[in-house]
């Protein structure tokens, strides 16, 4: 039979209440109409839509009760009509000399193979079988058959009176499941009547014009409603993972870098970090300089002629380039191309400082800037992590030991290290982590020590070391939210309405 509807049961629920006695509906699932209960849950759906529509009139007020009731699974429906598998088990042996004992393997044979296996252990589990040579035989009379009753009970009743322990273990060998019940009581509320009046919820320009305002019956404003959600801005995937980056390195203990000087001097970006002018990454096909102004700012005198002369001439313990350094070329600006072009100027700021250099640990998260071509895992622009820490007498394996903590609190928790080159550290590793998505290493971070053609120019001491490492934030946060081509996650191509939807990200942390 097809269910009413909420129109034909408001006038049941009015005349139901105001021709109570105390002026209540206790249960809701008493209630039927033209005959039918509506005690299923079904029914119930549609009286919670009469009684909201109600409600929000002050016609009538209710409160929502849950109840819960137990239905057989389909393993206690044969339990139900069958009995319990350590009962079957039992009927299925002969008493110990009234018959060859059975084994396992026929047991099976009889009854089936699962009640057998589930059945002898609980039949021996309640002394109602006894082991006897190869094979089981009954060890007690007439044992009774609790499980089977209790199901039954259940199956007739939707509960039992046997205690909350006996409801738990049937529920733990999968018998019984639980099913939830909602009904309602019902009061009259303060506007409550047998009519159902249409209340407006507009005041009209021709009410006002009329005078049918005066008379007219207007809904009551609902400050409880939830409203119109707002169609606000959404942090970028890329914020999220920024944010969890971020909280990681305060965490280790380091210090932001500011990192708002976008536009770089070759001097700062290259020159100073002991990149040859003669480098492949300088030319016009690798970094994007810029027309307009033309030159920047020149460094501190003193320091520009300490770098000429390493590149030019070498020093403190090196030969340099033995190749020609042009002022032109250090004054050009360009966009930056790695954020470590912000922590040679703060190493530079550090060395320099009042009162001398004092150990520090810094990290920097920003935009840098490449004239690659957009592909599905390169744009011209993109985001970098860095992260250095300076002090006396570090050495390699400080690097590694504080990559292994970094890593493992962003999830990493296999990883290699693999020599590389890099013109400013050296020596210089490569970060491979496992992934266990792809099933292969895959590159993430690299790494060095800063070479002292690099520190001691800038006033660094002799036992002061650099450790350095650096990644991308596109990758992490590409693997975090599943996303294929890096031009859906930045650029125009991207999904705004994915944007909202995307989680806040919590990468998973090592073991502390």
């Amino acid at each position: 039979m097809s269910l009413p509807t909420p129109e034909s049961l408001q006038p049941l629920i009015l005349q139901t209440l105001a021709s109570s006695p105390d002026g209540k509906i206790p249960d809701t699932r008493e209630l039927s109409f033209n005959g039918t209960s509506l005690s299923s849950t079904e029914a119930q759906s549609v009286v919670r839509a009469v009684l909201d529509s109600l409600a929000s009139k002050e016609m009538v007020e209710y409160k929502q009760i849950t109840t819960t009731t137990y239905g057989l699974t389909e393993e206690g429906e044969i339990i139900a009509a069958n009995g319990s598998h350590e009962f079957r088990v039992w009927q299925a042996l002969p008493v110990k000399g009234a018959g060859e004992p059975i084994g396992l393997p026929d047991l099976s044979k009889l009854i089936g193979a699962d009640i057998a296996k589930v059945g002898q252990q609980r039949a021996f589990r309640n002394k109602w079988i006894a082991k006897d040579g190869a094979g089981f035989v009954r060890a007690v009379e007439a044992p009774s058959d609790e499980t089977a009753d209790q199901v039954k009970e259940i199956k007739e009743k939707g509960d039992h009176s046997r205690g909350e322990a006996i409801t738990k273990e049937l529920q733990k060998r999968k018998l019984i499941q639980p099913r939830k019940h909602i009904h309602y009581t019902v009061s009259k509320g303060s506007q409550f009547s047998t009519e159902v009046k249409q209340l407006e919820t507009d005041l009209t320009v021709e009410m006002l014009q009329s005078g049918a305002w005066k008379d007219a019956s207007f809904k009551q404003y609902n400050f409880a409603a939830a409203g119109q959600p707002t169609d606000g801005g959404a942090l970028h995937p890329l914020l999220k993972v920024r944010e969890e980056f971020r909280n990681i390195f305060f965490d280790m203990g380091f210090t932001e870098m500011p990192t708002n000087r976008f536009v770089e001097s070759a001097f700062w970006n290259f020159d100073a970090m002991f990149v040859p002018q003669q480098h492949p990454a300088r030319e016009m096909q690798d970094t994007f300089y810029v027309k307009d102004p033309v030159k920047a700012l020149r460094p501190d005198p003193e320091y520009y002629e300490r770098v000429r002369k390493v590149h030019e001439e070498g020093g403190y313990g090196s030969i340099g380039y033995r190749a020609p350094f042009n002022r032109d070329e250090s004054e050009k600006l360009l966009l930056r191309t790695h954020t470590t072009a912000v922590s040679t100027d703060m190493l530079y700021k550090l060395a320099n400082q009042e009162g001398g250099f004092k150990p520090a640990k810094m990290y920097s998260i920003d935009r840098v800037f490449r004239n690659e071509t957009a592909d599905a895992t390169h744009l011209a622009e993109f985001h970098q992590v860095e992260g250095v820490v300076a002090d006396y007498n570090i050495t390699l394996g400080n690097l590694i030991a504080f990559m292994q903590e970094f890593f493992s609190k962003t999830g990493n928790h296999k990883l290699r290290f693999k020599p590389a080159y890099n013109p400013y550290t050296e020596p210089s590793m490569e970060v491979f982590s496992w992934h266990e998505g792809l099933g292969k290493w895959i590159e993430i971070a690299n790494s060095g020590i800063f070479r002292p053609e690099m520190l001691e120019p800038m006033g660094l001491p002799k036992g002061v070391r650099v450790l350095g490492w650096g990644m991308s934030l596109e990758r992490p946060t590409m693997i975090k939210y599943k996303i294929s081509d890096i031009r859906t996650l930045v650029g125009h191509k991207t999904d705004l309405d994915q944007v909202k939807k995307r989680p806040a990200v919590r990468l998973e942390k090592g073991d502390d």
